[in-house]
């Protein structure tokens, strides 16, 4: 392994902890390009809650990932999003809430801090959907080494486990993954994250392998149906009430609270 490589993607990973992850790591883009979830996007059984696809900006079909022409590593990191800081991932009408600023003020710095000491690296901050120019963030965080798929179709992380939010960065240079690793927390476990799920999305398999050509499937065996996901957003956002959120906004506005089930009762890094 080349020894500056190795250094340099030493020096990249701490400064981007500096800067408010919690965690992060290298993946190859090679590595990422027609991933699972790009390959079976195209037969999904319901893209419920994909009005972002009526304001593609990348050019691209739906669901595909635009890469960079000289993107070569991504960097994914991640923040946690502990139980007793739920408002991290309130939101305050359209307002972004606390846990997505906190991401992109990293991704933000970093890029200024790389400009300064490495200009001739590029850096591109990955937008949240991958109608936007994103990518897929959990298979990111796979290769970067971040954690594993749970059962409950979340990354699940030897530190936090399922509480945190990712995104990630490409850059034009080459740097050795950090991943992926050997992480599976959900073996033998009696997957309680599955049964407090309020619209059962986690019910009946949805899709096999004959029927996708993948091994890899959603939770694990094909029983995340995103849809029935998709049911329980839309409820929690017909019954937020108004009220105020003096480090969003300042003015009152409905605070829509998401159901965290999948994650809150996950058992791995609670502590």
């Amino acid at each position: 392994m080349d020894r500056d490589a190795v250094a340099l993607r030493a020096l990249l990973l701490e400064k981007v902890l500096s800067l408010g992850a919690d965690c992060a790591g290298v993946a190859s883009v090679e590595s990422l390009r027609d991933g699972p979830s790009e390959r079976l996007f195209p037969n999904m059984k319901d893209h419920s809650r994909d009005h972002f696809a009526q304001e593609i900006t990348t050019g691209l079909p739906h669901g595909s990932v635009f890469w960079e022409p000289d993107a070569r590593s991504a960097i994914v990191f991640a923040v946690a999003h502990p139980a007793n800081r739920p408002e991290l991932d309130w939101w305050c009408g359209e307002i972004d809430p606390p846990g997505n600023k906190r991401l992109l003020a990293v991704s933000r710095e970093f890029k200024r801090w790389m400009a300064e000491a490495f200009p001739e690296i590029n850096v591109y901050p990955k937008r949240y959907h991958v109608e936007r120019g994103g990518l897929y963030l959990k298979e990111a965080a796979i290769q970067a080494g971040l954690g594993c798929i749970g059962r409950n179709n979340l990354l699940v992380t030897p530190e936090f486990g399922p509480r945190v939010r990712l995104r990630a960065m490409t850059l034009s240079v080459g740097l050795p993954p950090t991943g992926p690793i050997d992480f599976d927390p959900c073996a033998g476990c009696d997957a309680p994250c599955l049964s407090h799920c309020p619209q059962g999305a986690f019910s009946e398999q949805v899709y096999t392998p004959e029927e996708t050509g993948l091994q890899r499937l959603p939770g694990r065996d094909g029983r995340y149906y995103r849809a029935a996901c998709a049911e329980q957003m839309a409820k929690n956002e017909e019954e937020a009430a108004e009220g105020m959120m003096p480090e969003v906004c300042d003015h009152p506005e409905k605070i829509i609270k998401y159901c965290r089930n999948c994650e809150l009762f996950c058992r791995v890094g609670r502590d």
